[in-house]
């Protein structure tokens, strides 16, 4: 396949996330559009290390990388909401006026 197809793919992904993201209310929703941009973001790495003629295995340990990290950063921000549900009992972003200043 061509560069252009994965490119394509990862704007329509990267897209689709950065809509979600500013359209969304609840918080596990806004969680689920940031991890679709960080898939956008691995398909990029992996389309581009390969492209570029350099070792494939980089962008894959990249992408592994990028993956590890999606993973802690939803594993804190669940026990996040789980917190903020106990509190306010609503995960609505429209209804957490306390993260005010």
């Amino acid at each position: 396949m061509p560069l252009a197809a994965y490119l394509l793919v990862a704007t329509l992904l990267f897209g689709v996330g950065l809509y979600g993201l500013l359209q969304r209310r609840s918080l596990v929703a806004i969680l689920i559009s940031i991890e679709l941009m960080l898939a956008a973001v691995s398909i990029n790495v992996v389309a581009l290390t390969t492209l570029s003629g350099g070792d494939p295995s980089l962008g894959l340990v990249v992408s592994l990388v990028l993956v590890g990290v999606a993973a802690a950063e939803t594993a804190v921000a669940l026990s996040l909401f789980v917190a903020i549900e106990r509190h306010s009992r609503s995960i609505d972003v429209e209804d957490l006026s306390e993260l005010k200043g």
